[in-house]
């Protein structure tokens, strides 16, 4: 029986790919996924996103025929077209067989469902997707393609973005900054996530981390903001402008910060009832067997044996929330008193109305407060 491998996982496992030294190094392309919205924002949520998305699209009648079209080498795996790829070889004619699932009613049973998910996908991917006609030889589709990835497409900000965003737990940070990271090419610093890789790289600076992880306590200032510095004085985050969440997190660490020259041009903070923050994350839950992620309510399990097997992280706990916020605010005053320009939001509403907001924020001058 043929199973359908989680989005969380698939995605996770595409993280960890993109995050290899010839990614970052050499860049990427991405094909087979996401195939649909909920992998599109798990990607954006996770940092993973493109910098153009390429469309190929030709009419149903087309790539049913295309498909019947196909052949295998069982011998070799190397797949071969009845039309426009026929082996000169006769040994290799005559072993060729029809591959599983391409009858005219399959294909087209997965184009209905690939267009019932393609309209919902798109609109994650504004303003860098382009649409190529793909019943066309395949040259002119290469340099079509071509084209428009080495075109290089002019940011909507009017300066270079260097972007903070504060908010407690649960209040979207990373899905915006992900977002804008995807929108205006800016590099998405988590800082949270940058502790991590260094302990995981076993960098020096990881090996003073990993003590403070263990303990399960905060890692001192002066080595986050090493960690930072690090990151925020790389070229692409000089060029491309950043957006950074997850520090500074109180006034103390927003004045090393400054005192060290990372100046955000736009700080937003995003405000969310504590009922709404309760409401996002206990209801959180994990398949221990699939690893998929599940909330019962936006998202609940599809069987109840499934539910029944559900867990939640210790973190989820609303006793756990509670603290990280009554930590947050006790801070946030500070915060907003130090960046006095800062943007105040309601996070509580769709992602998307946020992202058009802080936007907003980014594209338009800042107001000069009274005096």
């Amino acid at each position: 029986m043929i199973t359908t491998v989680p989005s969380m996982l698939l995605v996770r496992l595409v993280q960890e790919r993109l995050r290899e030294e010839d990614c970052i190094r050499r860049g990427w392309i991405l094909d087979g996924i996401p195939e649909t919205r909920e992998q599109a924002l798990l990607m954006q949520t996770l940092g993973a996103f493109p910098r153009q998305v390429l469309v190929l699209s030709a009419p149903d009648t087309v790539l049913i025929e295309r498909n019947l079209g196909k052949r295998i080498d069982p011998q070799t795996g190397e797949i071969y077209h009845a039309t426009f790829d026929w082996p000169p070889e006769p040994e290799i004619q005559k072993r060729l067989i029809a591959p599983a699932g391409i009858s005219g009613g399959e294909t087209a049973r997965r184009l209905l469902a690939y267009h019932r998910n393609i309209a919902r996908l798109l609109p994650s991917y504004p303003k860098i997707l382009k649409v190529i006609a793909a019943d066309q030889p395949c040259v002119d589709v290469f340099y079509q393609a071509l084209t428009y990835v080495q075109t290089i497409h002019p940011s909507n900000a009017p300066f270079t973005p260097r972007v903070l965003l504060c908010g407690p737990v649960g209040s979207g940070r990373s899905l915006q900054a992900a977002l804008l990271a995807q929108k205006y090419g800016l590099v998405n610093v988590c800082c949270g996530q940058l502790l991590k890789e260094a302990v995981a790289d076993k960098s020096e600076y990881g090996e003073l981390i990993r003590p403070f992880f263990e303990k399960e306590t905060a890692v001192p200032d002066n080595i986050t903001m090493k960690v930072l510095k690090r990151r925020l004085d790389r070229q692409d985050c000089v060029e491309r402008g950043w957006v950074l969440h997850g520090f500074p997190r109180d006034g103390g660490q927003a004045l090393l910060m400054d005192s060290m020259g990372y100046k955000p041009n736009r700080v937003f903070f995003l405000n969310v009832p504590f009922d709404s923050i309760l409401e996002r994350l206990t209801l959180r839950r994990t398949d221990p067997v699939t690893g998929e992620r599940s909330h019962l309510m936006y998202k609940p399990p599809p069987t109840m044996e499934i539910q029944a097997r559900l867990l939640q992280s210790p973190k989820d706990s609303e006793e756990q929330i509670k603290l990280r916020m009554d930590r947050f605010y006790r801070n946030s005053a500070e915060l907003e008193e130090f960046y006095g320009q800062a943007i105040t939001l309601n996070g509580d509403q769709d992602p998307y109305t946020v992202f058009e907001y802080i936007e907003s924020g980014i594209i338009n001058p800042l107001r000069k407060k009274a005096p």
